[in-house]
C-alpha cells in the first residue's frame, strides 16, 4: 500500500506593463508582455497554484493557461482602474483577481502577489476570504523593502576571546565590521480598510521612527540599546535583528488603525543570508 501523494505549488510569473491606449503591445514574454511603451506602468503578478499533478501529463497546470489568465483578466482590471481611479489602492482589486483565477482554474489558488516594484508587493493568500472584501478576514499582505547601514561585532560574553574568535571568526573583529541590512515587514491590512486609505505612508512612518531611527549608521553593539549586552540586550546577529524589528515595530504597526497586524519581519544581512521572523506566520 502506497500513500497518496502530496499536494504542490506551482508558481508562475507573468510580467507585463499598462501602457497608453495608442501605444503597440510588443511581443517580448521574457521582458513585458504587453513591452512597456510611453509612459507605461511595469508589473509582475506570481499565482501559486496548490494540488497534485495529472499522472499522465505531469502538469498541475499548464503555464500557458495562467499567462492567458492574467493577461486576458487580470491586466484589463488594472487597466481599467488605471483609466477610472488612478489613486486607488492596489490591494482593492485584489479580491476580484482572486475570483478571476480561481474561476478559470481546476485547482486550488493558494496565492496571488503583485510585484508593484521588486520591493513593493501585495499579496492574497488562501488562509484569508479573498472573494468578500467587506469581510474583515479578508486581507492584503503588503510588503516594502526598507535599508539601513550599520557596524556590528558578533562576541557573547559567555564564551572566551578564544573561544569567540574560533566561532565567529572575522566577524568578531574588535572592531565591528559594517552591513548594509535590509528589512521587509509583512503587514496584514483588511481589504475594506483600503478602500478609504492608503496606509503605506503610516507604515512607512512606522518604520523609520521605530526601527531605522535607531539603527541607520549605528555600531549596534554600542549604540543600540537592544543590541548592547552591557546592559541586557542580545548579541546583533541576523536572526536577532529580525526578532528584535518585529517586536519593536508590531506595537506600531498595530496602532496605525483597528485590523492592521504585523505578520512577519525579513531581515538580510548581505543578498545571500536573511532571516524570517516569525518562521510559522510567513
Amino acid at each position: 500500500m502506497t500513500n497518496a501523494p502530496h499536494q504542490q505549488i506551482l508558481q508562475r510569473t507573468v510580467r507585463f506593463s499598462i501602457n497608453p491606449a495608442d501605444k503597440s503591445l510588443g511581443d517580448n514574454s521574457f521582458a513585458s508582455k504587453p513591452t512597456i511603451a510611453g509612459l507605461g506602468r511595469y508589473y509582475e503578478i506570481t499565482l501559486a497554484i496548490k494540488g497534485q499533478p495529472d499522472p499522465q501529463t505531469g502538469y498541475l497546470v499548464s503555464i500557458h493557461d495562467l499567462d492567458t489568465i492574467v493577461r486576458d483578466q487580470l491586466i484589463p482590471i488594472i487597466a481599467d482602474q488605471v483609466a477610472s481611479d488612478p489613486a486607488a489602492h492596489p490591494g482593492t482589486l485584489m479580491p476580484s483577481f482572486w475570483k478571476a483565477v480561481s474561476d478559470s482554474i481546476n485547482h486550488t489558488l493558494f496565492a496571488i502577489r503583485w510585484h508593484l516594484s521588486p520591493y513593493h508587493t501585495i499579496e492574497m493568500t488562501e488562509n484569508t476570504d479573498p472573494t468578500n472584501p467587506t469581510n474583515p478576514a479578508s486581507a492584503v499582505l503588503i510588503r516594502e523593502r526598507f535599508e539601513f547601514a550599520a557596524a556590528h561585532r558578533l562576541h557573547t560574553p559567555t564564551m572566551s576571546d578564544a573561544e569567540n574568535k574560533a566561532y565567529f571568526g572575522k566577524c568578531n573583529n574588535p572592531s565591528g565590521h559594517g552591513h548594509n541590512y535590509q528589512l521587509e515587514p509583512a503587514v496584514r491590512i483588511p481589504v475594506a480598510l483600503l478602500e478609504s486609505r492608503d496606509y503605506q505612508l503610516d507604515i512607512q512612518q512606522a518604520v523609520n521612527t521605530v526601527l531605522l531611527d535607531q539603527l541607520d549608521h549605528k555600531f549596534l553593539n554600542t549604540d543600540c540599546p537592544w543590541f548592547n549586552q552591557a546592559i541586557g540586550g542580545v548579541i546583533p546577529s541576523i536572526e536577532n535583528i529580525a526578532r528584535v524589528c518585529y517586536e519593536q515595530l508590531s506595537p506600531a504597526i498595530a496602532n496605525i488603525a483597528p485590523g492592521i497586524e504585523l505578520v512577519s519581519m525579513t531581515a538580510w544581512e548581505t543578498q545571500k543570508t536573511s532571516s524570517i521572523y516569525p518562521a510559522d506566520t510567513h
